[in-house]
């Protein structure tokens, strides 16, 4: 009796799956060395995208909380609503100067918690001592070079972190997608060398 060697529907759909997210991870990769190379345009697109979800997470919560008026959040969430959707505007209207603002915000996390590191590898001096200490070092680093070229910096930093992220997703689906459909393979053939072992002569 011959072996039904189709493969399972479930099994297929999960293989297409698991290509999709590699796809799409092929699509933020591409997407994070263009905007490596143009992290001027990288800069203003993702203060505009920044932008766009503060002003929508703006309406929605405003929406929330009109449906919830009476309550003792209501105010809480009009205000909370009203900034997000202030925010959003100016943001979008005015993306470089968002970006300058941000860019400073960054370096001054930068400068703060490479402090922070610094101090602390050094008074506590535990295990990751020597690890704790280069990342102090490096924020340190980071954010006074950040500092030092300001406002100028702002025009490829945002731009700059963005692509990263992009790229390192990217990566990350790529891996999985690849990881899963291989996966599934290997589960494939062991049903199939599963069934043979079972199929009565």
């Amino acid at each position: 009796m011959a072996v039904n060697k189709a493969e399972n529907p479930e099994t297929a759909k999960l293989s297409r799956d698991f290509g999709w997210l590699a796809a799409l991870g092929v699509i933020l990769v591409i997407a994070g060395l263009v905007g490596l190379i143009y992290t001027g345009v990288a800069t203003l697109t993702s203060m505009i995208l920044f932008g766009w979800l503060l002003l929508i997470g703006g309406v929605v919560g405003l929406l929330h909380a009109v449906q919830a008026r009476g309550s003792n959040f209501f105010w809480l969430g009009v205000v909370v609503a009203a900034l997000n959707i202030a925010a959003g505007v100016v943001v979008i209207g005015r993306p470089e100067a968002a970006a300058a603002a941000l860019t400073m915000f960054a370096a001054l996390l930068f400068l703060t918690g490479g402090v922070f590191r610094l101090v602390g590898s050094l008074v506590v001096r535990g295990p990751q001592f020597g690890w704790t200490l280069v990342q102090g070092a490096f924020g340190l680093l980071l954010g006074i070079l950040v500092l030092a070229s300001w406002p100028s910096s702002s025009k490829y930093v945002i731009g700059c972190f963005f692509s990263l992220g992009l790229l390192f997703d990217g990566l990350g689906l790529i891996a999985t997608g690849f990881g899963g459909r291989k996966i599934v393979g290997m589960v494939t053939e062991q049903h199939e060398a599963a069934a043979k072992t079972t199929q009565p002569e």
